[in-house]
């Protein structure tokens, strides 16, 4: 007897063979059942060798009480103890499966399929399970003889007998001949229907690549054809009722439960096609309208019921079609966004425990292998296999992947299936999540061997083959173009110059050709620098690859790294900095301006980064300036100071422009920039700033060369049109009027003089030809237009304004703010001016009527020959145009009563005016929507074309590429038209309302 306080000898022998609760295990090991055996050691080491030794013996309890004769107890008492094979096998599925611990329970003699422990039993096939159900012939038998033969594959493998890899076939095996059955049966209870048609059964998804799990949708296609003398419509018809049975049979639930689901959603048309197709009817389907993804679904495709002659036949007819997919447009990007639609749409809470789904899950290994077999398997038949580690197997053979990385694939897939298949054997439920409960990792954990500290072990594991999956799934598709040039591995098989080919024209490159020379340039040698790259490119490649146009990506990082890479810092950047490679890789592949401006001065790559001396936000005006005139004040002469200033206003022209490109690409790290009117207003105000500081330096060394520190005359640059309203784009020009006033003593003449020679210096110096793009000033708004002063006093504008004054000036007027010179003389002109651009009591019928004609005879006039105004951004219905007339007839006719309107700013206006009741809310964002999105389109075409455009480009590439910029993925270049067309459509239906409508 134990004393009290004392721990029984039992107690502790428990807790040394692994179990949790060892005072519940000493009650059931003191059952009667277990009477005769509770002491015997080779019990407790067998129940200890088990996944989870408390539901091993509980199960074992309920399955002793459930024999329904004494002698049947003692039968299987005995045979425990003395048969190791069956010890361990029964053992080893209680242990791991509350399930097959159920099925047991209700079906008290199957433990006895565990007994038999010959060489023929270890890897049944086909055959052998069709012979396990032979005796089925209704869903009920069915399903306990499936759970019959389930519980011996169970067996197999949680002893492992047989790997993953051979559990997920002979997995799949026992579905084909469960399929076999089911149908057999359909057809049973109806002969007639049979008799009409041949029906074939194509398992798609894992089931057809012979790699299933223990519960799993099991995929399928039906192939129908008419029997001999049988018409085709009856023969669709009974066909679809055989197939609509037999999925029946399997799906449904009864007493014993379901099996598993019958999936025919891959079929053509999805859940909304017909069940049942003829052979002709799938490849017409096939052949005009079928999606990338149906051809990587495809890949999988084996008959495996029903008339497999017809199946085969189906089989031969499209894997043309198959191994032809990778030829599609836009065949890896389709690929790769099916890939990146599936993890968006896992709940936010359940992504990192997603085994299959998540990032660097099983789904991730399974898309780069079949985009791999999508790509080659055409010219190479060995890479033909529908079962992901044979492929991946041939894959490495053939040298289309690295075999080091094929290795750690295959480690990584393995184990996470195995994990995969214990989760889902406890229960015989559908899922994928890793559970969160210690209890079940503990299983879990030691289901797979890890005895030591089992939840531990299991999380380090899991998460060490996820980042090995995150690192390499991708990496998988580029590495080898770099070894097929550079000669990494010697010996190891590698890509042929053809297969590189395949591979980069399947990327998207143009001139596969020249990428490879490029690659080679960029990879070969035993540099540090070489060495860094290598690294480097296979990430690079596909950030290139996401792009519109790749060969240009990697042509600008070749050129980019020729003239950075013996600088120590360029590399170790790029190598250590998480955002800047990938960065990087967004400019140099979106077109052609950010490029150009880097390649003049290739260090600001330092912007890039995400350290102390990168950062891509935008600086202030403040800032700008006093960095702009601390370096004319540096300089000899104005044409240096000038120059300096121009270098500054590249480098942020690049930073503005990167930060553009990363904010609507979107990176890993960070995603797109959901708010399209926030981008918009960063980079016309960030222009707007770096534009007036440009001129406020190139005043000071104009200045400065001529007059020494004071000019004769007091100067004010007034910044009009999008200039005054902080909406430059890429490639526009700086919208000014100048104003003077001589300084006391000085003479009029003089001053006019020194203010002409002023603006004619400036002008000069900003256009220079020199590595630093123009800027160009254009004083066109001034009063009289090009006819008039190119300056003027302010006597003059107030003597003008008086009495020859037009109306389109005073709507010129309503964006004229100070951006450079004299700021008290830039103060009183706004306030000359303040009467002309709010005018009290607004605007009369007569000036309502005069802009409005204007503004048709601008429509008619300055739209360009051959243009399609549809899709015109400045001068086309509902285009910038339309928005900016009808808020600036707002603020003509209101401005002196509401406030609020008197700002330079567009979309400040258009709020204003909404929050004033002047138009309503939709009307608002409609005129605001189409405004952004026109501005948008106008900075996409300067930033893929390297030059302004009011109208999207002709180029098919070009056009892509502004398509990306604005949020369409590969192949909507149609969508993005539609779009916009939509947009300023509503917005031009607003504008009539509004600007023409007499109210």
């Amino acid at each position: 007897m134990t004393a009290p306080g004392r721990r029984s000898s039992t107690f502790t022998r428990l807790l040394r063979h692994g179990f949790t609760d060892p005072s519940a295990a000493e009650r059931l090991l003191d059952s009667p059942e277990l009477t005769a055996v509770r002491s015997d050691p080779v019990l407790l080491e067998a129940l200890g060798g088990t996944a989870d030794p408390d539901l091993a013996l509980h199960g074992l309890v309920r399955l002793l009480e459930a024999q329904s004769a004494p002698t049947d107890r003692r039968e299987l008492v005995d045979t425990l103890i003395a048969a190791k094979p069956l010890r361990d096998r029964l053992l080893g599925v209680l242990g791991a499966s509350a399930a097959l611990a159920d099925h047991l329970v209700r079906h008290p003699g199957d433990w006895r399929e565990l007994v038999t422990y010959e060489p023929r039993d270890l890897h049944p096939g086909v055959e052998e399970f069709e012979r396990g159900l032979a005796e089925a012939d209704d869903p009920v038998t069915l399903r306990v003889a499936y759970r019959r033969c389930l519980l011996s594959i169970a067996a197999r493998d949680v002893c492992a007998t047989t790997d993953v890899a051979q559990t997920a076939a002979e997995l799949a095996d026992l579905a084909t001949a469960t399929l076999r059955a089911a149908l057999a049966i359909a057809r049973a209870a109806a002969p007639g229907d049979a008799a009409l048609c041949r029906l074939a059964v194509i398992a798609m998804g894992k089931c057809g690549g012979h790699e299933l799990n223990y519960v799993s949708d099991v995929d399928v296609i039906f192939v129908a054809e008419a029997a001999e003398g049988a018409e085709e419509d009856k023969a669709l018809r009974a066909a679809t009722k055989l197939a609509s049975h037999m999925m029946r049979v399997c799906s449904e639930t009864t007493v014993e439960g379901s099996i598993w689901p019958v999936d025919a959603n891959l079929r053509p048309e999805g859940r909304n096609g017909p069940l049942v197709r003829t052979l002709s009817s799938h490849l017409a389907y096939y052949q005009r309208w079928a999606k990338t993804w149906e051809f990587q679904a495809l890949l999988k495709a084996r008959p495996v019921a029903g008339d497999l002659e017809l199946g085969e036949e189906y089989v031969a007819a499209v894997s043309p079609l198959v191994w032809q997919a990778a030829e599609r447009e836009n065949f890896v990007a389709d690929v790769q966004k099916m890939r990146r639609r599936v993890v968006e749409n896992i709940p936010a809470a359940e992504l990192d425990r997603e085994l299959k789904l998540g990032p660097g899950g099983l789904r991730d290994v399974e898309f780069a292998v079949q985009l791999l077999q999508l790509v080659h398997g055409r010219a190479d038949a060995g890479l033909r296999s529908g079962t992901t580690l044979d492929a991946l197997q041939a894959l490495a053979t053939g040298g289309y992947v690295g075999r080091a990385d094929a290795v750690q694939l295959d480690e990584a897939y393995r184990f996470l299936r195995s994990l995969e298949h214990r989760i889902q054997l406890y229960r015989l439920r559908r899922t994928h999540l890793v559970p969160e409960g210690e209890a079940d990792q503990r299983r879990l954990g030691r289901s797979l061997g890890l005895r030591t500290e089992p939840v531990t072990e299991l999380n380090r594991e899991w998460r060490r083959h996820t980042g090995v999956v995150r690192r390499l799934h991708e990496k998988l598709f580029y590495r080898p173009l770099l070894d097929a040039v550079a000669q990494l591995a010697p010996g190891e098989a590698r890509l042929s110059p053809e297969a590189a080919r395949e591979r980069l024209i399947a990327l998207g490159y143009a001139d596969p050709a020249a990428a490879l020379r490029h690659l080679e340039a960029l990879a070969s040698g035993v540099t540090r620098k070489a060495a860094i790259q290598r690294t480097l490119l296979p990430v690079l490649l596909g950030w290139f690859a996401d792009s519109a146009d790749p060969d240009a990506g990697l042509l600008n990082f070749r050129k980019v790294s020729d003239a950075l890479g013996k600088t120590p810092w360029y590399l170790r950047l790029l190598r250590d900095e998480g955002a800047a490679a990938q960065n990087l890789a967004r400019v140099l592949s979106a077109g052609r301006l950010a490029p150009d401006l880097l390649m003049r001065a290739p260090e600001a790559v330092a912007l890039l980064g995400d350290g102390d001396g990168g950062g891509l936000g935008p600086r202030t005006r403040a800032h700008l300036e006093q960095e702009i005139l601390a370096a004319v004040g540096r300089a000899d002469d104005a044409e240096s100071g000038v120059r300096a200033a121009r270098g500054v206003r590249r480098r942020e022209l690049f930073r503005t422009s990167a930060a553009d490109i990363v904010s609507s690409y979107g990176t890993e790290a960070q995603p797109a920039e959901p708010d399209q009117g926030a981008l918009v207003d960063r980079v016309g105000g960030a222009v707007s700033d770096l534009t007036a500081a440009t001129l406020a330096g190139t005043l000071r060394a104009v200045v400065r060369a001529g007059w020494g520190e004071t000019l004769p005359t007091r100067f004010a640059i007034i910044g009009m049109g999008r200039f005054g309203g902080h909406e430059l784009g890429y490639g526009s020009d700086a919208d000014v009027v100048f104003v003077h006033e001589p300084r006391e003593g000085v003479s009029e003449q003089e001053a006019a003089t020194a203010a002409n020679k002023v603006v004619s210096e400036m002008r000069r110096l900003l256009q220079i030809p020199s590595a630093d793009p123009p800027l160009l000033i254009d004083a066109d708004l001034r009063p009289e237009g090009k006819s008039g002063p190119l300056v003027r006093t302010l006597k003059s504008y107030e003597a003008y304004y008086r009495r020859w004054s037009l109306g389109w000036e005073s709507q010129a007027l309503l964006r004229a703010e100070p951006v450079a010179g004299d700021e008290d003389l830039g103060r009183r002109f706004v306030e000359l001016i303040a009467p002309l651009r709010y005018p009290s009591g607004g605007l009369d019928d007569d000036a309502v009527r005069e802009i409005r004609r204007l503004k048709a005879r601008m429509e008619s006039e300055r739209m360009p020959r051959g243009a399609d105004p549809k899709l015109h951004t400045k001068l086309g219905p509902g285009g910038l145009s339309d928005v900016e007339w009808t808020v600036q007839l707002l603020q003509l006719r209101h401005g002196a009563e509401q406030p609020g309107l008197r700002t330079t700013r567009t979309r400040g206006a258009l709020t204003a005016a909404r929050e004033a009741e002047l138009l309503s809310e939709d009307h608002a964002s409609t005129l605001d929507e189409a405004w952004v999105l026109a501005t948008r389109v106008r900075n996409a075409v300067m930033l893929v074309r390297g030059r302004a455009g009011d109208t999207f480009p002709s180029d098919a590439r070009e056009l892509a590429a502004v398509g990306r910029y604005l949020g369409y993925g590969p192949g909507h270049v149609g969508d993005m038209l539609d779009g916009y067309r939509r947009t300023m459509r509503r917005a031009r239906s607003v504008v009539d309302e509004l600007f023409y409508a007499d109210r």
